[in-house]
């Protein structure tokens, strides 16, 4: 009985001493993950300051003397009291936004820092509380517009809610701004990715004083025709604007690339000011969209301007206009991707690469003696205008074509 007793104490005095040593672990763990939350939120506050230095220095447009600079932590912006909004805000997309961030704070409120007042919520809808607690909701028609996009702050918890800002806010179609507007937001923080580099972005909207209000809005903001983003990459020394009109876009991103010259222009904006004039006017007169696309996308084009197409010619966007008219048409654009398939189909893609396609081209294998030459060879990378009916397959404006005399060359069309 001594033996089985003194057993069982010891037993119990081990047990104690394990427990003890696991807690003491936990504690020193839980410590650790203490300090190291305390140490990243200290990082972030670095990073945030190198990030408003380095916009400072490099990526504001020159200040006009009625201009009054509001420095958040992570924009700064220029206020346009007239229009409710802000007549630009820039920004840094850094190569944080890789990491895992924070989820939408969207605590939207208006910004104090506004001398004049900022809009606020009443400026894009009301709401109503109900008896059950609930709110309802009286919206204007137009999305509260991010100009500096929350998700390009998503590393940074202060930056994400500094997004929200209504002086961050411009009156955009919900079809404008989670359409065309979001990819090209897409497009500029996969480039980031891709490329491992910061961009310094300016974004507005293109204000005029012929500008329509949101009848119903407390503070009368304006409602943009047009919206602007231009981007500068410091590392390749590379620059690029985008200038998109407030409706739901029927061209892909790159169809709506121009010059940061051209972009200056139009708003009267003289963007980098502080850049030495040798790099600004080497970036600021650069259009090479082809350079900001993703690598799965580098072959696209932007469609062609059927401004400057000749009569009764259509570009690739214009195409769908036609499925299932049972007229036949002419369409053109650039041969930017070929395939045939192992019953010896030949497809070609014009202007988008499979699968973002936006246009195919079928010449059926029992066809191909109807060329003189082999078309997925031949017409790849060439401008080309062909005829016949538009359908649809699998939703994409598609054409099947018989013969080569149904394919026009279109530097042989210029020419007469």
């Amino acid at each position: 009985i001594f033996f089985i007793t003194f057993l069982c104490n010891t037993f119990f005095l081990f047990s104690q001493e394990i427990n003890e040593k696991i807690n003491n672990v936990e504690q020193q763990i839980t410590k650790l993950e203490q300090q190291k939350d305390s140490l990243y939120r200290v990082l972030e506050v670095y990073k945030l300051q190198k990030l408003h230095s380095d916009l400072l220095k490099y990526g504001l447009p020159k200040l006009l003397p009625t201009d009054t600079l509001i420095e958040h932590k992570a924009y700064c912006l220029v206020y346009s009291e007239k229009h409710e909004q802000a007549k630009w805000v820039a920004h840094i997309i850094s190569t944080d936004i890789a990491n895992i961030g924070f989820g939408r704070t969207n605590d939207f409120r208006p910004d104090t820092m506004i001398k004049t007042g900022s809009a606020e919520e009443e400026d894009y809808f009301l709401k109503y509380l109900q008896k059950d607690s609930t709110y309802k909701y009286d919206g204007f028609g137009f999305d509260r517009g991010h100009l500096a996009p929350s998700a390009d702050f998503r590393w940074s918890h202060d930056a994400l809610s500094e997004s929200y800002f209504y002086s961050n806010m411009s009156p955009q179609r919900p079809d404008f701004n989670r359409g065309g507007w979001a990819k090209l937001e897409d497009m500029m923080r996969a480039y980031v990715i891709e490329k491992h580099t910061a961009l310094f972005i300016v974004t507005g909207p293109v204000l005029t004083d012929t500008m329509k209000y949101v009848k119903r809005s407390k503070n009368h903001v304006a409602i943009p025709d047009f919206f602007f983003k231009v981007a500068y990459d410091t590392l390749n020394q590379k620059g690029i604007g985008f200038l998109m009109p407030n409706k739901k876009l029927e061209y892909p991103t790159e169809y709506y690339a121009k010059s940061i010259d051209e972009i200056e222009k139009i708003t009267k904006i003289d963007f980098f000011a502080a850049l030495p004039d040798n790099i600004e006017h080497k970036i600021e007169s650069q259009q090479d969209v082809s350079w900001w696309l993703p690598e799965a996308q580098k072959g696209d084009v932007a469609p062609m301007n059927s401004k400057q197409l000749p009569k009764n010619y259509f570009n690739t966007i214009e195409a769908r206009h036609f499925i299932d008219s049972g007229e036949k048409v002419k369409i053109c654009g650039t041969v930017v991707s070929t395939y045939k398939s192992r019953k010896g189909n030949v497809f070609l893609n014009l202007d988008k690469q499979y699968p973002n396609q936006i246009f195919t081209i079928t010449i059926f294998a029992s066809n191909l003696m109807n060329f003189s030459y082999k078309p997925e060879e031949y017409l790849k990378n060439k401008k080309i205008c062909v005829r016949g009916k538009v359908s649809e397959f699998r939703g994409v404006p598609s054409m099947i074509i018989d013969n080569e005399k149904q394919i026009e060359l279109f530097e042989d069309i210029r020419k007469k």
